[in-house]
């Protein structure tokens, strides 16, 4: 038999992403608002820790700027040459997001190297001042990314990267403290190791995803086998096969499969009634709108099978 889809004909209007930009324009704006303090505080008080929460939170501010202008651009509509439209650019703007990670963090840890035993003198005070600033700013934007960070992969990076900033500024103000105390100055160094230490897992976190999407593997908390016992338990549907599930972009699941059905449904209501009952088992279990099924008669999967033995 041919292709027959359920329901949903057409892939969802607009992603995950798309759906929360607003969030993600205000953080922008107030993490590069933090970056021009703390960059200018470093300079001043010569931190190599406050720099590199500088740093990090410049990837920040880059990070969720590349994923508005994805979001924008995975608006735009299919077309017969990209029949999923530019939703796909949502995936690419965190692989973009997850390898600036990567080299901030190498960075941090080459300076951080080159300082051991000849940290220079550190003006306390602004380096306090500023990274007391850029924690508050911090816990704002957590606020605001707490509603968005289960939905889209891109406010999910985001949301990590801030809270990994929320803990970096905490680490310049304990050694901040710490040189104002007692003058020890290597805990500016020590304090830049700990926020690079803090940027690569969540960069190989999110990167990790990012690959798992690219290559199209089934998206984690989705078993493959159940979703085939269900289909099977609908009244007509004798077996399936070729069972496929993956990811265009954030909130966006695709599923295809073959499904063997009874020789009595094989008229055309027969078939209307098969999808129905599939379309509905698989948008009510596994939250997957668009689906496609083959639905093939039992004579025409024995003859498959040997094809592809």
């Amino acid at each position: 038999m041919g292709d027959h889809s359920g329901h949903s004909h057409g892939l969802p209007q607009g992603t995950a992403t798309g759906k929360h930009r607003r969030r993600l324009l205000a953080v922008f704006l107030i993490t590069i608002s933090v970056v021009v303090i703390q960059a200018a505080g470093a300079l001043v008080s010569g931190s190599l820790a406050l720099m590199a929460d500088a740093g990090h939170m410049l990837s920040d501010a880059a990070g969720v700027s590349i994923a508005l202008l994805a979001a924008w651009i995975a608006g735009r509509p299919a077309t017969s040459k990209r029949t999923y439209g530019y939703q796909r650019a949502e995936v690419l703007a965190a692989l973009a997001n997850s390898l600036l990670l990567i080299v901030i963090a190498v960075v941090i840890f080459t300076e951080a190297i080159r300082r051991i035993g000849d940290a220079p003198e550190v003006q306390t005070g602004i380096m306090l001042f500023a990274a007391v600033i850029g924690g508050l700013a911090n816990l704002v934007s957590l606020l605001i990314l707490r509603g968005g960070r289960k939905e889209s992969l891109n406010v999910r990076g985001a949301y990590l990267e801030v809270l990994g900033d929320l803990l970096g500024s905490a680490a310049v103000v304990v050694s901040a403290l710490v040189i104002m105390l007692t003058g020890y100055q290597q805990a500016d160094v020590w304090a830049s190791f700990l926020i690079a230490g803090m940027i690569l897992p969540r960069a190989w976190s999110l990167l990790r995803e990012v690959i798992d999407v690219l290559l199209e593997a089934t998206p984690q908390g989705v078993d493959v086998e159940m979703i085939r016992e269900h289909i099977i338990s609908v009244a007509g549907v004798s077996d399936a096969h070729d069972i496929h599930i993956w990811t265009i972009t954030s909130g966006v699941l695709v599923f295809s499969a073959h499904v063997v059905v009874d020789e009595e449904f094989l008229t055309p209501h027969g078939m209307d009634t098969i999808l129905d009952r599939l379309g509905t088992c698989l948008s009510s279990h596994f939250d997957t709108e668009h689906c496609t099924f083959q639905l093939e008669p039992e004579r025409h999967a024995v003859h498959e099978g040997e094809r592809h033995a």
